[in-house]
């Protein structure tokens, strides 16, 4: 983590210890943003990307549009800097989302000698800025645990624009970290013709993949969205969704193991829903048994509003 001298009041230029930039209101490769309300965070995000440094301003301290614009720039090339002026607001700053930003920016150390004090045992402390970014594995496979009832409530389908063919779905799961290959609804029965553009997702509750690489909840879709679309054989592309179609529905508790990790995942408990399994066949989740196989998609980041970012989160 950068220190940087606010010089915007003040004639004085000259470096305190530690100090790697005077700002003086205005530079070619920083552009400046007052974040008073959600119109200085949309201008914040609109800017990622497209700048190398966004320096935020906040009239009064707020950590979520902080957060919010430290999670979308991540692994952009656009690096954060926060104007801080309380001691108290500044390891909000510097650990936003275990990430932080990568500067901070602080008022002359003549009337800020603790703030500065701080700021420099922080930024000694900081990871380094060159750290990898979070990486997904895979498809894996994961071992099923046991079957149970997982009482009622809203199930929701994902109708996307386009068929799938045999062999693919979505990623899904009731933690980011464990994502289950849904597969479609393209496998007719006896009882109900095949719904080739159909994803029984399962409960409104759940993390979806996106064609981004981030997640949403089920119950945060919206036709129109574009969604990742997996294949058994670990390949990826994107479909927008038509429709989305919620009932109440009972539902399967399906716990599973893949090496150390456990997850968890909450599917209709009907013949139509179904995992994959590690040779690309679908897995009725009303057939399931302990020690069946299936496929899953492991990773290891944690997430803010769905982007990944690195660190650590537990989800049960």
């Amino acid at each position: 983590m950068e220190l940087w001298l606010d010089a915007t009041n003040t004639d004085s230029n000259s470096l305190p210890k530690g100090a790697s930039r005077v700002w003086d209101g205005r530079a070619p490769d920083v552009a400046e943003v007052a974040l008073g309300d959600y119109r200085g965070q949309d201008e914040a995000r609109s800017l990622v990307g497209m700048v190398p440094w966004i320096l935020l301003r906040c009239s009064d301290w707020t950590m979520i549009p902080l957060e919010n614009i430290v999670a979308a720039a991540c692994g952009s090339g656009t690096r954060v800097a926060a104007a801080i002026s309380d001691e108290v607001d500044l390891p909000g700053a510097a650990f936003a989302l275990e990430h932080g930003v990568d500067a901070v920016l602080l008022p002359p150390e003549t009337d800020s000698g603790a703030l500065w004090a701080a700021a420099r045992e922080l930024a000694s402390t900081s990871t380094d800025e060159d750290e990898a970014e979070p990486t997904s594995s895979e498809l894996s496979t994961a071992t099923v645990l046991s079957v149970e009832s997982g009482g009622v409530g809203e199930r929701l389908c994902v109708d996307l624009i386009e068929r799938l063919a045999p062999g693919e779905g979505m990623a899904i799961g009731s933690a980011s970290g464990t994502l289950c290959l849904i597969h479609g609804e393209t496998l007719p029965s006896e009882y109900v013709p095949s719904r080739p553009f159909r994803i029984n997702a399962g409960a409104v509750h759940a993390y979806a993949l996106m064609a981004d690489g981030s997640t949403r909840y089920l119950s945060e879709l919206r036709a129109g969205d574009v969604v990742a679309v997996l294949s058994a054989d670990g390949s990826r592309r994107s479909a927008s969704i038509g429709r989305l179609k919620i009932e109440r529905r009972p539902f399967l508790l399906v716990r599973f193991e893949c090496g150390s990790v456990e997850g968890q995942l909450i599917a209709q408990q009907a013949e139509t829903a179904r995992l994959v399994s590690p040779t690309g066949e679908a897995l009725s989740v009303t057939g399931l048994e302990s020690g069946d196989e299936m496929l899953v998609r492991l990773d290891s980041s944690m997430r803010h509003i769905g982007q990944a970012l690195p660190g650590e989160v537990s989800e049960r």
